[in-house]
């Protein structure tokens, strides 16, 4: 490409003051207007207009180089832009996860191409993180400008910035970060700033690495960006192609496949439940928590997205992840297993506001740590062991060892079903009698119990299958509400719930039974707005917080696969094409949808993307 092999550039710099962005652009970009680029430790979200205003290094759970996201003023960012009036668009690198944003000006068109290289545990480069964007010329000729920000540890440590080698290095107390430039870069207090040209074909490259642990500073040539960026593309490409999904969906159950990777933290398998912290379900609400950590309910769930797809490696590093780093303590009053985890497996997750920081659009408070960690859900025991059992069944077969440890979970629910807790929806309103956590301990037992008999494993049958019928009749009659003619949220009362929609995707009951189909005909007239669901009505189940929240897309996916397994296919493809519209720019979703159709809550978030994975290939099953 003309220019990326030494083009002679235009370069220019003039004023060290803040400029504004492009006119009219807001302090808070909406959440939908972001793409995603990591290297399976990190991740960096990158606004519509060239700013990168989230990325935690080396780690998703790290503290925050750059958060304006949260803060316009304090939490830093990374702008990088064509310097004067233009329409922006962005794509994805077919195929991978190269986010490419275009500027299209009166004068020219030029892009920006950003990506995370991702690095191989063991090889020469282990240890190195390195963010790395492309700008380019691609016709005519631009201006462009460049100001790097970082605010360290979420705002809360200041750092020294000098020049080195061609090279500008930020240092804080806790980590150190070199920036190269093929620009001109200035100083300005505690920041960098670039102004240049370049003509067609010409381009310019920045690198952002982290120091230390080894990892000697350099430099980043416009050539070994090219070799960078040929080699990522490599990377992701070479990761899709043994994907088993030729379905109707397939550039949106490929962009949701790609999605979950990234979420995935490669040195132990863990799977984030969502990139971000403190995005608040309700603007200017309290709803915003801290969702990079590992969720054993949401992690089992994407193990059965990916293996569908075909993807078992990432199936077989959660279950390595499960043995090596989370320890099951049989005594504790949580269970043996906690709902969530450090991506390094660690138990303590501490929440604390960052009063300092104003959060998104003035949403406070920004948390990081999730106190919900010590809570009781029962419901994770049947998610986890339902995706061993899909492991065993499509990937490879379980150890003996795991089997063990399997045993002895479903042991302790068989000893401890029978009690109230806070519920896959982690309300902080009280335990209650929920159904959907009944639901899962009898998945758990049941999927205990096909495993054995289909591998001939020692298995306690006989008590087993006493609690799983128990558990069976119990939600039968309590769970049941001849009233409303439908299956609740809890036991002995009216109140419904999107998670009842897991009953028959979990095999509980059949689709076409008609206590089922009357219960999602109420579903449908209470909790279903124009194909989107809510969880529930927290006015008639208070939750313990203030505020509403938004329809909560994981349900939406799930009503389509219960409408597909009801046979009411027309309905089903209709409700999964509204919702496929719902999506931003990219195919990527946050957590719920909001009035407006606006994206609300932590982004992009592994639980609807690996929702839409298992409505699609249902869905296209079901068509023929």
């Amino acid at each position: 490409m003309r220019g990326c092999d030494g083009g002679k550039i235009e370069m220019t710099a003039a004023g060290s003051a803040h400029r504004p962005g492009p006119a009219g652009a807001s302090r808070y970009p909406p959440i939908a207007d972001h793409g995603l680029i990591g290297d399976l430790r990190s991740v960096a979200l990158v606004d519509t207009g060239g700013t990168i205003g989230w990325y935690c290094c080396p780690r998703f759970d790290a503290p925050s180089v750059f958060a304006s996201i949260l803060d316009a003023d304090r939490g830093g960012s990374f702008e990088l832009a064509a310097d004067l009036p233009a329409r922006t668009k962005q794509f994805y690198f077919p195929d991978t996860n190269v986010l490419i944003t275009r500027f299209f000006a009166a004068d020219g068109v030029g892009e920006i191409q950003d990506f995370m290289p991702v690095v191989v545990a063991g090889s020469a480069e282990d240890g190195r993180h390195r963010l790395i964007r492309r700008v380019m010329c691609v016709r005519g000729s631009l201006p462009f400008r460049a100001r790097v920000a970082p605010r360290f540890d979420y705002g809360r440590q200041s750092h020294d910035l000098s020049m080195r080698g061609g090279r500008a290095v930020f240092e804080s107390p806790s980590l150190s970060l070199s920036l190269s430039a093929s620009a001109p870069m200035e100083t300005d207090g505690p920041d960098v700033w670039s102004e240049f040209k370049l003509t067609e074909g010409e381009c310019a490259v920045f690198a952002l690495d982290k120091l230390g642990d080894g990892v000697e500073p350099r430099s980043c040539p416009i050539a070994e960006a090219e070799e960078e960026f040929a080699a990522t593309v490599a990377y992701w490409r070479r990761w899709l192609s043994t994907s088993r999904y030729r379905g109707r969906w397939r550039e949106m159950v490929h962009r949701s496949a790609l999605t979950l990777k990234l979420l995935t933290y490669a040195p132990t398998g863990g799977i984030v439940a969502a990139a971000t912290t403190s995005l608040p379900e309700q603007p200017g609400g309290e709803r915003n928590w801290d969702y990079r950590y590992v969720w054993i309910r949401d992690s089992a769930f994407c193990v059965y997205a990916l293996l569908r797809l075909g993807f078992s490696e990432e199936a077989a590093a959660f279950m390595n992840f499960l043995s090596e780093h989370v320890s099951r303590d049989c005594g504790s009053p949580s269970g043996p297993l906690q709902i969530m985890y450090g991506i390094d497996g660690r138990t303590e997750l501490p929440e604390v506001e960052l009063s300092h920081f104003e959060g998104y659009q003035g949403s406070a408070p920004v948390r990081t740590g999730n106190g919900a960690v010590h809570q009781l859900q029962l419901d994770i025991y049947g998610a986890l062991i339902d995706s061993v059992y899909l492991y065993d069944k499509m990937g490879q077969p379980i150890s003996s060892d795991h089997w063990e440890e399997i045993h002895t979970l479903v042991d302790w629910v068989c000893d401890n079903w029978d009690q109230p807790d806070e519920g896959v929806w982690e309300t902080r309103g009280g335990r209650k009698d929920f159904v959907y956590s009944r639901l899962m301990c009898w998945v758990a037992i049941e999927r205990a119990m096909r495993m054995a008999g289909h591998r001939g494993l020692p298995a306690d049958t006989p008590r087993w299958q006493r609690a799983r019928d128990a558990i069976y009749r119990q939600i039968m009659r309590r769970g049941w509400s001849p009233r409303l003619r439908a299956f609740v949220q809890h036991f002995d009362d009216d109140v419904l719930d999107a998670s009842i929609l897991m009953m028959p995707l979990a095999k509980f009951v059949s689709p076409t039974d008609p206590k089922w189909l009357s219960t999602l005909d109420a579903l449908g007239r209470t909790l279903v707005s124009d194909s989107l669901v809510y969880r529930y009505d927290p006015l008639a189940s208070p939750d313990g917080l203030r505020g509403q929240d938004g329809t909560f897309s994981i349900c939406s996916f799930w009503y389509v696969e219960a409408l597909t397994r009801a046979g009411r296919l027309d309905e089903a493809r209709l409700a999964f094409e509204k919702m496929l519209t719902y999506a931003n720019h990219l195919g990527l979703y946050a957590e719920e949808i909001g009035q407006t159709g606006e994206q609300l809550g932590n982004f992009p978030q592994a639980f609807t993307h690996l929702a839409l994975i298992s409505a699609a290939f249902n869905l296209d099953r079901a068509l023929g």
